[in-house]
């Protein structure tokens, strides 16, 4: 065993901390190893997590699905593994094999304002206050999910345009439509949603992230400004 497998993880380098390390790099920079140390926790005073990470995965010969066949008492057989932590590790195996069973959605393709009406329209059934989100789509204008930017009061809500960007670049969305309602029921734009919206589109093109409509909802009905070559 080396030095720094017998150091306390608080004690590596930032990047090889595996909660550091998939915050910075990714999930997928991360090895089996260290994914479980994640699942585990914590160490013991004489192992780090990712020690009885290593100890459990050498216990099946690094084999998953015979990691996942593992009880309890199978578990807590390894030096370091109490019964919160075997149930953790067992937890997320099972969630694991739930995944690898499910069939993929198909995700919705929205070819029309009346398709992201009909999608969003759930989040603000009944919604006394104003809310902004943004319905995130990638190149094929398939919905990657809808995002939430801010809940307001009842005449109005703040759009922040960083955090709408942000939010779309995180998800590495090709396209957006914006999406709030108005509780009064009339759908017409403010001057203030017009230019907020023009502005949000202009942004959108410098970065190549256009801004493809702005709907205004209520229960019933909406108005999209692409509809009416606002945008």
């Amino acid at each position: 065993m080396n030095y720094q497998q017998r150091q306390s993880i608080k004690q590596w380098a930032e990047d090889d901390r595996p909660r550091e390390k998939l915050l910075q790099k990714g999930k997928s920079a991360l090895s089996t190893t260290e994914l479980l140390a994640i699942v585990i926790g914590s160490g013991t005073p004489g192992d780090s997590a990712v020690d009885l990470a290593r100890n459990i995965l050498d216990r099946v010969s690094n084999d998953l699905v015979a990691l996942g066949m593992l009880d309890i008492s199978d578990l807590t057989a390894v030096k370091g593994i109490g019964k919160v932590r075997a149930i953790s590790i067992m937890a997320a195996m099972e969630l694991g094999r739930r995944r690898s069973v499910t069939p993929s959605r198909e995700r919705k393709q929205i070819t029309s304002s009346k398709d992201a009406f009909e999608l969003m329209k759930q989040f603000f059934d009944d919604e006394p206050f104003e809310q902004f989100w943004i319905l995130l789509l990638n190149r094929a204008n398939k919905v990657i999910r809808p995002c939430n930017i801010s809940h307001g009061g009842v005449s109005g809500t703040i759009a922040d345009p960083k955090k709408i960007f942000n939010a779309a670049l995180r998800e590495m969305a090709s396209g957006i439509i914006l999406c709030h309602n108005h509780p009064s029921g009339n759908v017409r734009p403010s001057e203030a949603d017009i230019r907020l919206t023009r502005k949000l589109r202009n942004a959108g093109e410098l970065i190549d992230l256009p801004v493809l409509d702005h709907l205004i909802l209520s229960r019933d009905t909406y108005f999209s400004f692409a509809d009416e070559g606002i945008v």
